[in-house]
């Protein structure tokens, strides 16, 4: 058998607004949750790496001695023949972004220019980032793995 409570209207406008309050307080606690779940911004500033993979099959990148040096917003080192230097950004998330890229003017081998240019190539299309504590790892607008760093010696 059932029995019906009365409530007054007041006493139930009070319940609704007290449940609409525990819903707003609970939505709230889960999105700043979310918000905390957000991997932390790793940085590069004070490392240093040496190329030990590419997309180029055809050169190997360890047979050049390319470096990438981080400090202070800005990535330097040695791009085969040259020395190279750029500002950077990292985020949100994963996202990698460089400026323009200097690099000094000498000359070198044939094969030697050739890696140059396709490292050079390959960093300013590098648009997202990954980094462990022996890897750094540059990836293009669709994922693909562009540059493979390992920790400098």
């Amino acid at each position: 058998m059932w029995t019906r409570i009365r409530t007054s209207a007041a006493h139930g406008r009070a319940l609704r607004l007290t449940v609409l309050l525990a819903l707003a307080a609970l939505v709230g606690a889960a999105l700043l949750g979310l918000a905390g779940c957000r991997a932390p911004q790793a940085s590069l500033d004070g490392t240093a790496w040496t190329l030990t993979g590419w997309r180029l099959s055809a050169l190997r990148p360890d047979d050049f001695g390319i470096t990438a040096l981080f400090e202070d917003g800005r990535i330097g080192g040695h791009s085969g023949v040259n020395s190279y230097g750029a500002a950077y950004t990292l985020g949100p998330g994963d996202a990698f972004a460089l400026g323009e890229i200097e690099s000094t003017l000498m000359a070198g081998s044939a094969e030697d220019m050739q890696a140059e240019a396709s490292y050079l190539e390959l960093l300013r299309s590098a648009i997202r980032y990954s980094l462990s504590s022996d890897a750094l790892i540059l990836y293009d607008g669709d994922g693909n793995e562009l540059l493979i760093y390992g920790v400098a010696p």
